[in-house]
């Protein structure tokens, strides 16, 4: 018994001691050493960088780049902000005046057509266009509906003579009130049709998933490149281009040569060809690529025989590049004049109904009033 009771003196002995020493020890220290496990989870805060690492460089942008910033409230906008800055434009009117207009990237031809409506206060006619003229190569182009205005603007080269005009043109919605001039062409009596043929024809070759494009062929006079000399060449229109037949060739569709595609041509209306370029009549066009503002080899010279040829080929290219856009163009074209005269008839029927309660006119400021009717007599008798 002797010997445990000294045993266990010795263990209160030894846990003194250790109490002893604990107390004297760091708090966090102590805590340390009583876990098993706490040097798996303790964090260095040495070794603790005060900022996340760099990504790797294959993450990280080229310094060329520059990055665009989304603040909140803007996230709907993916563009940056450069490309939503507006542009003042100037479109000119048939009197020499123009008009100026604060431009988006994103507004079509159709959009700024309802802005000058606005401004000019005329009718909402289908056939106002909005044309681009370029005097270098004595040409115009009425713009399409639904192009983009800006990006149109932006094949012009710096310090360019070229203008946008607010005009009427006869011709712009003319595959669609006179369809029997490019889908019966060939007939003679193509003038004669009744109005329900006419709506027919209409409906066959607009009113479907694609437009049909006119079975057109014939001779053109071509231009030689950089001489003034028209030569006739016989040319056939499909829907992915224009051909042309080789001499001594059939005009079978194996034997057709490619003379230009559609995607990356525009066609452009001409003014004194006949003293320009000595063409056999003053009834042209020509095929380019927008960028070109200046007459080389790429720029493809045709004159036609008459008006009505010229009107023929020219809307059937349209046709055959644009498709149905030409005839979405159209029919918001018809509902906006619709839309217009519709109030414009509410209107005058509200003005015809109602009390007017307006104030006469007042007096001009260099009207005199009549003497009174004593005075002349008061003079007399003086």
């Amino acid at each position: 018994m002797e010997e445990i009771d000294e045993i266990f003196n010795q263990l209160q002995e030894e846990m003194e001691d250790l109490t002893q020493s604990l107390q004297s020890m760091d708090p966090l220290t102590d805590s340390k050493k009583n876990f098993p496990g706490s040097s798996r989870l303790t964090v260095d805060n040495d070794s603790v960088p005060s900022a996340p690492p760099p990504p790797p460089s294959s993450l990280t942008p080229p310094a060329n780049i520059p990055v665009h910033r989304v603040v909140p409230g803007e996230a709907t906008n993916d563009l940056p902000v450069s490309e939503h800055t507006p542009q003042i434009i100037k479109v000119w009117m048939a009197d020499g005046s123009f008009k100026t207009l604060m431009e988006e990237r994103a507004q079509t031809v159709r959009e700024v057509l309802d802005k000058l409506f606005e401004k000019t206060h005329c009718t909402n006619d289908i056939d106002w266009s909005l044309s681009e003229t370029s005097p270098d190569l004595h040409i115009d182009r009425t713009l399409e509906d639904h192009e983009c205005l800006v990006e149109v603007l932006s094949t012009w080269t710096s310090g360019t003579d070229n203008k946008l005009y607010f005009l009427k043109r006869r011709q712009k919605h003319v595959m669609f009130t006179q369809p029997q001039f490019f889908y019966m062409w060939k007939r003679k009596c193509a003038k004669a049709i009744t109005e329900q043929e006419q709506q027919l024809l209409f409906k066959e070759n607009f009113e479907s998933t694609t437009v049909t494009v006119p079975d057109l062929e014939g001779w053109l006079f071509l231009k030689d490149e950089g001489r003034k000399v028209w030569k006739p060449q016989y040319f056939v229109l499909r829907a992915s281009g224009l051909y042309y037949v080789l001499k001594g060739k059939t005009k079978s569709s194996t034997d057709l040569a490619c003379f230009v595609r559609f995607e990356q041509v525009n066609i452009y209306q001409t003014k004194g060809y006949t003293h320009k370029y000595k063409a056999p009549t003053e009834h042209c066009f020509v095929l380019k690529h927008p960028c070109i503002q200046k007459e080389c080899r790429y720029v493809k010279f045709l004159c036609c025989e008459d008006e009505d040829l010229m009107v023929l080929w020219a809307n059937s290219i349209r046709i055959a590049k644009y498709g149905t856009a030409l005839y979405k163009n159209y029919k918001a074209a018809v509902k906006r004049a619709k839309s217009q005269d519709n109030q414009r008839v509410t209107s005058v029927e509200n003005t015809k109904g109602s009390i007017s309660t307006e104030t006469p006119d007042e007096t001009p400021p260099d009207f005199v009033p009549p003497p009174p009717p004593g005075y002349v007599a008061d003079q007399r008798k003086k």
